[in-house]
């Protein structure tokens, strides 16, 4: 007998590259191989090849809609969806489908669980209003500890709904051990043309947009510089890796930078990477300089994975996945200065580098590894349907 003979339908609005969608795919793979039914309601993106693959079903429908009318037509087509389909439990990753969930959940009579995938801000009344969403569930997901206090602070959840579960790496995909010399030597191909060769490689994966601090990480490299032309560091090189979604004036805006700064020498700009577990083992280190909290931030604990040291801004998730100067290195957001001392002091330390990537291995292995995330969840699902939990029970 199936140890979770459930049918579970999750709904996220697209199925692109982002935190929501990546742990959607996840959390579909984990509940077919417990043995459960997974759907997925999405307007869809490229992750669906891996909810297929999984053995889940990709439904395609406009949740991604955010207007009054289409989250009420979404709501009526969710609940017939649930009730011909059998399903036990509903899964809602993002607030405008969170509306429709919650709806649907008490027409079908079905337990709704949310995830809050970030802190989002409650500012004014109208967006707190619209957030509040996301706290209808009879479960409450928060991606970290950081996001749960602030839902906390601003929602009023207990710790009856509240749920802790961070996001974690597919320790499978993010090995040092199962990536080949040839994807390592493809990224080198790419990415080294006439650099030096024994320069320290910094990474930083993040697509382009001003809050995850590209230019600040510029900035820095330009103290570097002086630095390193003064033989005071050895020699390092930055590499901005990440895609543009629309930002075509910031992405000018960089590059314009790495030429006033003189950092042409030191710095690439070079878009999106297919194979980030390969571009992690080609670099020395990773860099996560956010100028805003991140709810969590994976990339540090995909660095952290592959034992690779990161350097991250000392706010929000990462206080939590970095653990300062034993499993990485924590600067004060927002300053160059400090981000420059950070690198350098990774940069001329090779024993220190190889301290903190073993130690940041050990931890997401012990604490943020996929799998742990997946069976988590997997129990919060458990212990709703166990208990018969019913979205009319649900706080309006």
């Amino acid at each position: 007998m199936s140890s979770f003979p459930y049918t579970i339908l999750q709904v996220v609005p697209r199925l692109g590259s982002g935190g929501a969608e990546r742990t959607t795919a996840e959390m579909a793979a984990a509940i077919v191989e417990a043995g459960g039914r997974a759907l997925v309601v999405s307007h869809g993106g490229r992750l669906e090849a891996d909810i297929l693959r999984a053995g889940g079903e990709f439904i395609a429908a406009p949740v991604h809609r955010k207007d009054p009318a289409s989250i009420l037509s979404n709501g009526r087509m969710l609940a017939r969806m649930m009730r011909e389909r059998g399903v036990d439990l509903i899964h809602a990753r993002s607030r405008g489908p969170a509306w429709s969930a919650a709806m649907a959940a008490r027409r079908a009579g079905a337990p709704l669980v949310t995830t809050f995938h970030g802190a989002h801000s409650a500012g004014n009344a109208i967006k707190r209003w619209y957030n509040s969403s996301l706290v209808k569930g009879d479960a409450v997901i928060a991606n970290s500890r950081f996001t749960g206090e602030r839902i906390a602070a601003d929602y009023g959840v207990g710790p009856d709904r509240l749920k802790i579960i961070p996001r974690g790496a597919d320790l499978a995909v993010f090995n040092r051990q199962a990536v080949g010399e040839d994807r390592i030597n493809r990224i080198k191909a790419k990415w080294d043309g006439d650099f030096a060769g024994d320069a320290v490689r910094f990474l930083m994966p993040a697509r382009l947009t001003p809050w995850k601090g590209q230019s600040l990480a510029i900035e820095a490299a330009g103290i570097l510089k002086g630095e390193v032309s003064a033989g005071k560091r050895p020699a390092l090189r930055l590499v901005l890796c990440g895609g543009v979604q629309g930002e075509r004036q910031y992405e000018a805006a960089l590059r314009a930078q790495i030429d006033e700064r003189g950092v042409r020498d030191m710095v690439q700009l070079v878009g999106e990477c297919a194979d980030m577990p390969a571009a992690i083992a080609w670099s020395d280190a990773v860099i996560a300089p956010s100028m805003r909290a991140e709810p969590f931030g994976r990339v540090v604990v995909e660095a952290g994975a592959m034992g690779k040291p990161v350097v991250a801004a000392g706010h929000g998730g990462f206080l939590e996945t970095v653990v300062d100067d034993e499993t990485g290195i924590l600067f004060e957001p927002g300053s160059a200065t400090a981000l420059a001392e950070a690198m350098g002091r990774l940069a001329g330390d090779r024993a220190l580098r190889d301290r903190l990537g073993d130690a940041a291995a050990a931890r997401v292995r012990a604490v943020y590894s996929t799998a742990a995330m997946c069976d988590a969840t997997l129990n919060v699902y458990r212990g709703l349907l166990g208990r018969g939990a019913k979205s009319g029970d649900v706080r309006a």
